[in-house]
């Protein structure tokens, strides 16, 4: 990789792997995902690509279209992943944390993980969690909250914490990993999105080399784990005529889902249908018909097997996206990923490749006087 750039890899799955593989590798809690914008800003240093960078961080990559009446597609993923941050240094060296996003706590205790100092350095830490030999029965089904936990650096005292760089405020993160699984299988840290990065970054490339007649601004947000509001800073400078989000969706091929839906991991991309969070955020994402029939029709017409999805408990920046301006043609395309929210999250490369070929194909044939009509039934295309 390092005498090759990404970019000149013959095969789709093969450089989406080895983007995924260098995003999940960097570590980026919402509000810290500086040193990721900058990784996919050097990826594309092409002189026709318009760069900007906006206050709270979103990196918009726009490649004009061949069409200047055609419309102005916003494709966008979010740079940043959950984790922790520093609310307490204790006298004896231990930090007490507060949450940056949905952190599975039960999955928290006995694992490795991330300081970031203010240096930007990486500083290994350990999850506090009572000795096996020390619990009682009682205690080894108790999900511990997070107030209740302590993180270990291995110091003796708050003056080694603040010799290490770490105050109150610093982010922490799970200890950064990838691996290749079996076939196309791909595991990881921050899959979500650092996944769905890698597949915009592919049709980027897809673009450049064949360009459509739309203009498209790539954008990879900030803040999608805490407040899901960055991507919406963007869309209100933009004003696209339309806006897909590409992003995770819970995948119910294992035991312990199946009932949930119909979503496998290398079935295809996945589009949308219903997104509600319901808890405490009264927001989610039905798609805009036009979009939804458009990438249906493309899915038909490239003969690619696509996917649904309806579900809540989670959503993505596009619900708010939608809601800028006068409304914005928007909706959610996804790739199936187990254990979401996990250190090790698992998705398939083909369903990542398969959402740059779809998204592409639907721009190529998004020319002047594309119909956004809200017309529930037929192709609109």
């Amino acid at each position: 990789m390092k005498t090759k750039r990404i970019t000149d890899l013959q095969d789709s799955k093969e450089r989406i792997a080895a983007w995924t593989e260098q995003l999940c590798l960097i570590p980026g809690l919402s509000g810290y995902e500086d040193p990721v914008r900058e990784f996919i800003s050097g990826e594309f240093p092409e002189s026709c690509i318009q760069h900007h960078v906006d206050v709270p961080g979103n990196l918009i990559l726009t490649i004009p279209g061949t069409d200047p009446q055609a419309p102005k597609v916003m494709i966008f993923a979010h740079l940043d992943q959950m984790g922790l941050i520093v609310r307490r240094v204790d006298e004896d060296g231990y930090l007490r944390v507060e949450r940056v996003g949905g952190v599975p706590e039960r999955v928290l205790p006995g694992l490795n993980m991330i300081v970031m100092n203010n240096q930007g350095q990486a500083v290994p830490c350990v999850v506090g969690s009572k000795a096996h030999h020390a619990t009682t029965q009682e205690e080894k089904g108790v999900v511990l909250g997070v107030d209740q936990l302590f993180f270990d650096l291995g110091v003796e005292s708050a003056d080694d914490v603040a010799a290490l760089g770490i105050d109150i405020g610093a982010p922490i993160t799970y200890r950064p990993q990838f691996s290749r699984l079996q076939g196309d299988r791909i595991t990881g840290t921050a899959l979500d999105d650092r996944a769905g990065c890698a597949a915009l970054m592919e049709l980027m490339r897809s673009v450049l080399k064949n360009p459509v007649p739309s203009t498209l601004h790539a954008v990879f947000s900030v803040q999608e784990e805490f407040n899901l509001r960055g991507a919406m800073i963007a869309a209100q400078r933009l004003k696209p005529d339309a806006a897909i989000s590409i992003d995770i969706m819970v995948a119910s091929d294992t035991p312990d889902l199946r009932n949930r839906g119909e979503l496998v991991l290398g079935g295809g991309p996945a589009l949308g249908l219903y997104s509600f969070h319901g808890r405490g955020t009264l927001n989610g994402t039905l798609p805009h018909p036009a979009l939804l029939n458009h990438l249906t029709a493309t899915g038909k017409a490239i003969n690619m097997p696509l996917q649904r999805s309806a579900h809540s408990g989670c959503l993505t920046d596009s619900s708010y996206v939608q809601l800028t301006h006068e409304g914005v043609p928007s909706m959610d395309i996804g790739f199936p990923a187990r254990y979401t929210h996990m250190p090790t999250e698992v998705c398939d490369l083909r369903d990542l490749s398969g959402i740059a070929t779809l998204l592409e194909a639907a721009m190529r044939s998004m020319s002047a006087g594309f119909s956004f009509e809200r017309r529930r039934y037929g192709c609109i295309c």
